[in-house]
């Protein structure tokens, strides 16, 4: 990693319970031993509305993100609630930019009543820290893995979520150069 920034800055899009909020700061804290700071943005999301697909456009979005709120002291994770794509892919869970400066990640598809089941806050919950730290592991110059419990491992459908951790196996962990918490 070259040039530690100074903090992880997550900017939320729409309505986000702050109990959601504060439960991934502190994980996100964690993980990548930098302050989180949360602000809310305002875009008018229309813009990147596709008609056809009654999608989001998740590469504009990023663009977005990049170009009106990053900078180079700190990582910014765009949060939104919106269904998101990419050209190539029926939907996305977010996307960054590699060893860049931007990232997204939408809550959308991580909702059991998306699914048709019910409900469920610790699993909402821990899934979206997953996709959070996943998209920020991007920004930090992580890969995808393939340790079938690492955060940084690919995940097309949420059981791939469900059936990793929220933390980095060692492997990514020593490529982020942060320290390991379990070691201080």
């Amino acid at each position: 990693m070259v040039g530690k920034p100074e903090n992880i800055t997550l900017i939320s899009f729409g309505y986000f319970e702050k109990e959601i909020l504060e439960m991934i700061v502190q994980d996100i804290e964690q993980e990548f031993q930098l302050p989180v700071k949360i602000r809310e943005g305002h875009l008018d999301l229309s813009e990147f509305f596709d008609v056809n697909r009654k999608q989001y456009d998740g590469n504009r979005l990023l663009g977005e993100i990049e170009a009106r709120y990053s900078s180079d002291n700190h990582k910014t994770l765009g949060l939104f609630s919106v269904d998101l794509f990419i050209p190539i892919l029926t939907y996305i869970f977010g996307q960054a930019f590699l060893n860049g400066r931007s990232g997204i990640a939408s809550i959308h598809r991580l909702k059991n009543e998306r699914y048709g089941i019910r409900g469920d806050k610790t699993v909402l919950i821990d899934r979206f820290r997953k996709e959070a730290i996943h998209e920020l592991g991007h920004m930090f110059g992580l890969i995808h893995c393939t340790n079938p419990v690492c955060v940084m491992r690919s995940s097309t459908y949420v059981e791939d979520i469900d059936q990793k951790n929220h933390i980095f196996c060692p492997s990514c962990r020593s490529k982020l150069l942060v320290p390991d918490p379990d070691k201080r």
